[in-house]
């Protein structure tokens, strides 16, 4: 449950709660109003931890403080997540010999990068009619990348597309 969807104080509106005092100790199940009347003179707030338990379990804290740590814990986890990004280079069947190296080469460097990187072959009019000629080219950038890959999806055809995806190889 989120921070924002807590309600605090005089927002519980159900007659008893499982209340948790400031220390952590189990207060049991004790009437609101006492437990507002115990968070008033702790100079605190009367907090709706699980409000689907039966009855609601609250607890005397401070709020700001309580939502502050919940932000940061957050926050925290967003920064351990690792966004992986997927990168796209396309080509023609009929590309020339540097052409090829040269993107396979920006291939080269998003893997280093970390990068997921779909390689992909478009086909244009007749085109369509030689899809093997699509299968040589990507056969020849797996040729040119020689290990430096972990294959995700081999070479498939969408549609006017014929495309791959590969992964990092993974450092150890």
């Amino acid at each position: 449950m989120s921070v924002k969807e807590l309600r605090i104080n005089n927002a519980i509106r159900v007659k008893e709660v499982r209340l948790i005092d400031h220390e952590g100790n189990q207060r049991g199940v004790v009437p609101t109003i006492e437990a507002l009347a115990m968070a008033r003179e702790a100079g605190l707030d009367l907090v709706e931890i699980a409000p689907q338990a039966d009855p609601p379990v609250s607890r005397i804290l401070d709020y700001g403080k309580y939502k502050f740590e919940q932000e940061k814990r957050i926050k925290d986890s967003k920064k351990k997540q690792k966004l992986i990004k997927i990168k796209e280079i396309r080509m023609q069947p009929k590309i020339e010999k540097h052409d090829l190296e040269f993107k396979t080469n920006h291939i080269r460097e998003f893997l280093d990068e970390g990068n997921k990187v779909k390689v992909t072959v478009r086909f244009r009019g007749r085109e369509l009619a030689h899809t093997e000629l699509g299968r040589v080219v990507l056969d020849k950038v797996l040729e040119l990348l020689e290990g430096s890959y972990i294959m995700d999806k081999g070479a498939a055809m969408e549609g006017r597309f014929m495309s791959m995806t590969l992964n990092p190889k993974v450092k150890k």
